[in-house]
């Protein structure tokens, strides 16, 4: 998760020394040649102090994994000196969302890394306006990047000194895989949906209902990484519904789960002897007595995965109900995953489905700002309007695309 924050632990960038900046070359990633030290490079920046736990990010061979399943996308490096040495990187990638009754061609800004002995010289400044550069001559008419928001040094990067906005606030929920199985209601149904009659449904109640639903739901949903769509309802609704009529339950609750372990994986690292035995041992016990469900701590100390929990609705008097049978229907599929650790999902802090989805409080956060600008000239939208768009009337529902996780 570590890899989505834009500018994880930079410090406030200030310009520096005009020779270091007339050094510093912004140029694309080329896999060959750069792999090895960009690596590197993040390594030395991954978050976490000295004698405290830190998350490390594992990319499994792959500096831009994070945004090459999208047709357009880029990594850029700053090189220093005349050893063209690599001190920073950032990501980007392009797609075509819904926004206020209307659709926009928008920029995902990920994984700005600037290495600690080349900081405060405008190196990240550099970065992230050559890859709104490349953003804007690929049709992008807005940028937005997503952080933690207790990150002041990278909230301050991009709205001081790059003139972002901020324009909303999610949760990101996160609940352990505990060694036990959760228990299903008896008295609901849960059903597999095919990708087709999944992005029917989605169409249905995003398209008017939710912020940057993207216009290719189909590929999110018929990609590998996707672990299938699921449909919950009442037991008793099961004999009446028909998939081939489209008609949908008057009660039902729905959602997609995403697998990133195949993209990255992730690790904790420098806790104590003690806690880790605390975590191990809560572990064990619940293996041995799994009828007590314990609320035991998944092995995070060694690599794992993610299921993350993407097109989350429900409707109905009795969708609550609903909805936590296939949260729970999810956390049992990375149970039966061993390199499963957590169920996450990322929604709006008004969005109805936010309160109802189980989550450890303590490993979520709260807060996870976003902030956007508008990059483009263009007088018209995409849909030939011409009316601009006012990014601060906020709709509950956001639907957060499992790619940007």
């Amino acid at each position: 998760m570590s890899q989505r924050v834009a500018a994880e632990n930079l410090p406030i960038v200030r310009e520096g020394s005009s020779t270091v900046k007339n050094l510093v070359v912004v140029r694309e990633y080329h896999e060959e040649r750069d792999k090895m030290a960009v690596e590197e490079m993040e390594k030395r920046c991954e978050v976490g102090q000295r004698g405290k736990p830190s998350l490390v990010t594992d990319l499994l061979g792959d500096p831009i994994c994070r945004v090459r399943h999208f047709p357009f996308h880029v990594m850029l490096v700053a090189e220093y000196g005349e050893g063209r040495e690599i001190v920073g990187v950032i990501r980007a990638c392009i797609k075509t969302v819904s926004a206020a009754n209307t659709i926009k061609n928008v920029a995902y800004i990920l994984g700005l890394r600037v290495s600690s002995a080349h900081r405060r010289f405008g190196i990240g400044t550099k970065l992230v306006q050559k890859i709104e550069e490349w953003c804007k001559q690929k049709g992008a008419e807005y940028a937005y990047m997503a952080t933690n928001c207790t990150n002041e040094p990278s909230i301050n990067l991009f709205t001081r000194k790059c003139s972002y906005t901020k324009f909303r606030t999610l949760s990101i929920l996160v609940q352990p895989v505990h060694a036990h199985y959760k228990t299903i209601n008896s008295r609901v149904a849960i059903v597999r949906l095919t990708p087709k009659l999944a992005e029917m449904i989605y169409h249905r109640v995003f398209t008017t209902r939710a912020e940057f639903f993207p216009k290719d739901i189909d590929t999110i949903l018929s990609s590998k990484f996707n672990l299938g769509t699921f449909m919950a309802m009442p037991k008793k609704f099961l004999p009446q519904w028909d998939s081939k009529t489209g008609n949908l339950p008057s009660n039902f609750a729905i959602l997609s789960v995403w697998n990133t372990k195949e993209v990255f994986r992730l690790q904790v690292k420098g806790v104590s002897k003690f806690k880790y035995a605390c975590c191990a041992g809560s572990r064990l016990l619940d293996s041995w007595l799994p009828w007590l469900r314990l609320p035991s701590f998944p092995d995070v100390f060694r690599q794992f995965g993610i299921y993350f929990l993407h097109g989350i609705y429900k409707e109905g008097n009795c969708s609550s109900r609903l909805l936590k049978a296939l949260c729970a229907f999810a956390h049992n599929m990375g149970r039966d995953d061993d390199g499963c650790g957590a169920v996450v999902a990322e929604v709006g802090h008004l969005d109805p489905v936010r309160d109802v989805i189980p989550h450890w409080r303590k490993f979520s956060w709260a807060e996870d700002l976003w902030c956007i600008k508008k990059i483009s000239d263009e007088k018209y939208n995409i849909d030939g309007s011409c009316e601009p768009l006012d990014w601060m009337k906020s709709r509950p529902i956001i639907f957060v695309d499992p790619r940007d996780f």
